[in-house]
C-alpha cells in the first residue's frame, strides 16, 4: 500500500549524496539501521548502568565504600530493613565511608572530629533529616530553613523552653504518667502475670505526653489515642533514603497520611489555643506559651503604631508575628517528629537497664523519696526535679550508653571539601555519626558498660564535652534537650517509687534492633506491680 506507515529506521533509505563510506562505517551504519527495538532497549540499559556505576566511582574517590553498585537502586533492599551491626561494620570501616542508593551518594562521618565538623559547618550544608522528611514536612518547614532566617524562627523559639515554661508543663506530664502506670499495672494483671514486651507501650506513652506537652488538653483522648496508634506509620516510613517517588500503599504513602491527620489535628488545637489565650488563660503547653507570645507581640506593636502607653506591658523578644492554625501544627508536629522516636527508645532502655541493675535503681527511688518528703504522690517542682542530681545522671549516661539519635542527615549545598583529600559532592548526603563517639575509650573508661557514676561524681561532663554529641551541636543543636532530659528524669523517678518492675531477659535482650531509633531486639518483656513501701 502506497500509504501505509512505515516504522523502519530513516536510517534504512539514507543515501549520500556523493562518495562512497569507508565499509567499516558502512557496517555500522548498517547494523544501526537494522537494529530491533529490543536491542536499542538493551544497549540504552547498558549506557544507564555503566553511567550509574561511573556516577558512583567518580564520586566515591578515595574513601571506603562497595567496590561496585547494585545498578540503580544499590543497597535499598538492605536499607528497608537495617542492622545495628552493619551500622557499626559500616563505622568501623574508615572515618569517611559511602554507599548509593538510588539518586543519592551518601557519605558518612564516622569520627568524632569529623562528625563535629559537618554539624559546624551551615555554609556548606544544610538539615535534610531522612529523604522523606521533605515531603512529609515541606520543603519550607523551620527545620529546613538555613543562616539567618532560620536563626530568627529558633529566636522565637526559644522561649518556649525556658525554666518558667517548663514548670508550666510538669503537671501535665505527671498527669499522664499517672494514667499509664496504672495501665501498665493492669496490663500484667491482664496478662495473669505472664511477661509482655512494653516497647510499644512506651511509644504510646511517649507519643500521649509530648502532645499533652506541646497541644495540653486541646487535643480530645480518642484523637490522642489515634495518634498515639498511628504514628508508628510515620516512623516507619523514616528509611535514610527511600524510592523517589512516593507510590500509593507504600510504607511511605501511609507515613504521609499519617503525618498530615496528626496535623489536622493539631491546627484544631492551635485554633482553641488561640481563643483561650487571648481571653487571658493560663500557659499550660507549649502551643500557649507560644501563641500568648503571638498575642503579647502584637498588642506591644500595635500600642507603639498608636502611640499609646506600654506601661505594664513587657516588650516580647523576638517580636513575633501571628502564624496561622496550620503554620502553628507544622511547627509542633515537627517538635513530635524529632522527640517521638527518640524517647521512646529512651524509655524502654530505661526501663529495662534499671531492672538489670537493682543497685542503680535503688538509688533512684532513694533520691526522689527524699526529694518528695516521703509522699511517693508528691508532684515535684522544677526546682526538685534539678536537684536529683543522681537521677539526671542516670538519664545522662542512658544517653550515652544507648544514643537514640545514631545519625543526623544533612545535604552539602555546594561541594564540601570535609578533609584534606576528600570533597563531598554538591546534592550528596553527609552523615555525622554519635555514636562513636560516645563509644571512645580515650574519654569514657569502659564505654560499652552502663555506669552512671561517671556523670554523678566522675570526670566524663568535662572529658566528654566534645564527645557528647547526642542533641547534636553547631546552630542545628537541639532546641529541647533539657526538656527532655528533665522529662525523662520525671518519670523513670516517678516510675521507681511508685513501681517495682521485673525484666524477663530473652536471648535477644542485648542485642540491638533498628526502627528508626534502637530498642532491645524483643521489645523489653516486663511485669509491673505496684510498690509496697
Amino acid at each position: 500500500m502506497a500509504n501505509a506507515t512505515s516504522f523502519t529506521s530513516p536510517l534504512a533509505d539514507f543515501k549520500l549524496a556523493s562518495g562512497n563510506l569507508p565499509p567499516q562505517v558502512d557496517h555500522v551504519l548498517d547494523s544501526i539501521a537494522n537494529a530491533s527495538v529490543m536491542t536499542w532497549v538493551f544497549t540504552l540499559l547498558a549506557l544507564a548502568v555503566a553511567y550509574d556505576q561511573i556516577s558512583y566511582f567518580m564520586q566515591k574517590g578515595s574513601i571506603v565504600g562497595p567496590s561496585f553498585k547494585l545498578p540503580f537502586m544499590g543497597p535499598f533492599l538492605e536499607s528497608l530493613n537495617p542492622k545495628f551491626e552493619e551500622y557499626v561494620g559500616k563505622w568501623n570501616s574508615g572515618p569517611l565511608s559511602c554507599v548509593s542508593i538510588f539518586h543519592k551518594f551518601v557519605v558518612i562521618a564516622s569520627t568524632r572530629d569529623l562528625s563535629r565538623k559537618v554539624f559546624n559547618s551551615p555554609t556548606y550544608v544544610k538539615p535534610c533529616v531522612v529523604d522523606i522528611a521533605t515531603k512529609i514536612l515541606g520543603e519550607d518547614s523551620w527545620v529546613f530553613l538555613d543562616g539567618k532566617a532560620h536563626v530568627d524562627y529558633r529566636k522565637g523559639l526559644n522561649g518556649l523552653f525556658t525554666r518558667r515554661a517548663l514548670e508550666c508543663y510538669l503537671p501535665g506530664q505527671e498527669a499522664v504518667y499517672k494514667q499509664y502506670f496504672a495501665r501498665f499495672l493492669n496490663i500484667t494483671k491482664q496478662a495473669g502475670g505472664q511477661p509482655v514486651p512494653f516497647m510499644h507501650e512506651f511509644r504510646e506513652l511517649m507519643c500521649t505526653v509530648s502532645l499533652r506537652t506541646f497541644a495540653g488538653y486541646y487535643m480530645p483522648d480518642s484523637a490522642l489515642k489515634k495518634i498515639a496508634d498511628d504514628y508508628y506509620l510515620v516512623t516507619a516510613a523514616l528509611d535514610l533514603v527511600n524510592f523517589p517517588i512516593i507510590i500509593p500503599y507504600t510504607r511511605t504513602w501511609y507515613g504521609k497520611k499519617a503525618a498530615s491527620m496528626v496535623m489536622d489535628e493539631l491546627a484544631k488545637c492551635a485554633a482553641k489555643s488561640k481563643v483561650r489565650m487571648a481571653a487571658g488563660g493560663d500557659i499550660t503547653c507549649i502551643m500557649d506559651a507560644w501563641i500568648k507570645d503571638m498575642i503579647d507581640s502584637k498588642r506591644w506593636v500595635e500600642a507603639n503604631e498608636k502611640g499609646l502607653s506600654t506601661e505594664g506591658m513587657v516588650k516580647p523578644s523576638p517580636l513575633l508575628r501571628e502564624f496561622s492554625d496550620m503554620e502553628i501544627s507544622r511547627t509542633l508536629f515537627t517538635f513530635l517528629f524529632a522527640s517521638q522516636d527518640a524517647t521512646s527508645s529512651a524509655a524502654t532502655n530505661l526501663f529495662q537497664v534499671l531492672a538489670n541493675r537493682p543497685d542503680v535503681l535503688d538509688r533512684v527511688r532513694e533520691e526522689n523519696y527524699r526529694v518528695r518528703n516521703g509522699d511517693i504522690y508528691a508532684p515535684v517542682s522544677l526546682d526538685q526535679l534539678e536537684s536529683m542530681t543522681y537521677t539526671r545522671a542516670v538519664v545522662r549516661e542512658l544517653l550515652r550508653w544507648r544514643p537514640p539519635v545514631l545519625m543526623v542527615p544533612y545535604k552539602a549545598k555546594k561541594a564540601f571539601p570535609v578533609t584534606d583529600s576528600y570533597t563531598v559532592p554538591k546534592g550528596a548526603m553527609i552523615i555525622p555519626t554519635t555514636y562513636m563517639a560516645l563509644r571512645d575509650p580515650e574519654v569514657y573508661e569502659n564505654p560499652d558498660e552502663f555506669d552512671p557514676e561517671r556523670y554523678y561524681t566522675g570526670d566524663a561532663e568535662e572529658k566528654g564535652a566534645k564527645n557528647y554529641l547526642v542533641f547534636g551541636t553547631g546552630p542545628h543543636y537541639c532546641l529541647g534537650q533539657h526538656y527532655a532530659q528533665l522529662n525523662l528524669a520525671l518519670m523513670v523517678g516517678k516510675a521507681a517509687i511508685q513501681l517495682d518492675w521485673k525484666h524477663h531477659a530473652t536471648p535477644e535482650s542485648d542485642s540491638i534492633k533498628v526502627f528508626a531509633t534502637i530498642f532491645p531486639k524483643d521489645d523489653c518483656p516486663l511485669t509491673f506491680n505496684e510498690r509496697k513501701w
